[in-house]
């Protein structure tokens, strides 16, 4: 199972190119966090200010100018190629806004995406499912193992072949299959990886049949002939499914 998933995706935004939403709420995050850090009145290296983002060297000046261009920012030039940014008055008005439209799609994703997983674990109960693994350790199996409760699931693991830690979340953690014991192998295995979440339905068909592999809308995972997720299963008639 090398290569389902990456620690680099481990509480970091969403990565994922068709996630549009996520894509803006990322940026907003990025420009968020640098007027929070120009507030601070630190003088640094545009190099220093992209490691405390957390972000490529690209994206940081990107959001830099842009931040410039928009009037958000001063930069008056530091000795050993630093830089001092000065927050404008326009600027201050803009992380109040940022800040109310980063908490708005923070909390209306997180809603979302536990209703979607919420869904999952339901459809799986009704088809006596019960042991579910997770795979991928970022924040959606985060929200994932919240969204259990009063479903009947369990979840026994999260697959991760690249993450060392021996849990997440309290969840043990296992970088294949066959590490399992045989009592707490899964009925069904729900995705929660976001770099490449087709990629690891792809490789995951190929050792589990295709309907216990499942994925919430959000990864917009798609399979020809086959569906991946209970909404598109025609399984609504069943009593308790989504």
């Amino acid at each position: 199972m090398n290569g389902i998933c990456s620690r680099r995706e481990q509480g970091g935004p969403m990565a994922n190119g068709k996630f549009n939403a996520q894509n803006q709420s990322q940026m907003v995050e990025t420009t968020l966090d640098l007027l929070d850090f120009v507030a601070e009145g630190e003088v640094v290296s545009q190099r220093g200010l992209a490691e405390r983002l957390g972000v490529a060297l690209g994206l940081t000046n990107a959001v830099l100018k842009r931040c410039v261009k928009k009037g958000l920012l001063k930069i008056r030039q530091a000795p050993a190629r630093r830089y001092a940014y000065y927050l404008t008055p326009h600027g201050f008005a803009e992380k109040s806004r940022l800040t109310a439209e980063y908490l708005g799609h923070s909390l209306r994703f997180y809603r979302e995406a536990r209703q979607e997983y919420s869904d999952i674990f339901r459809f799986c109960a009704t088809r006596g499912w019960t042991r579910v693994v997770l795979v991928g350790a970022t924040d959606l199996a985060e929200i994932a193992s919240l969204a259990t409760a009063e479903t009947g699931c369990e979840i026994v693991g999260l697959l991760d072949s690249e993450r060392n830690e021996p849990d997440f979340c309290d969840i043990p953690v296992y970088r294949t299959l066959d590490e399992i014991a045989p009592d707490q192998r899964p009925q069904a295995v729900v995705l929660t990886g976001i770099t490449d979440p087709q990629g690891a339905y792809e490789t995951l068909m190929k050792v589990l049949p295709a309907e216990r592999v499942l994925a919430p809308k959000l990864l917009r995972v798609t399979a020809p002939g086959r569906p991946t997720s209970p909404a598109d299963s025609g399984a609504d008639d069943q009593e308790g499914a989504p």
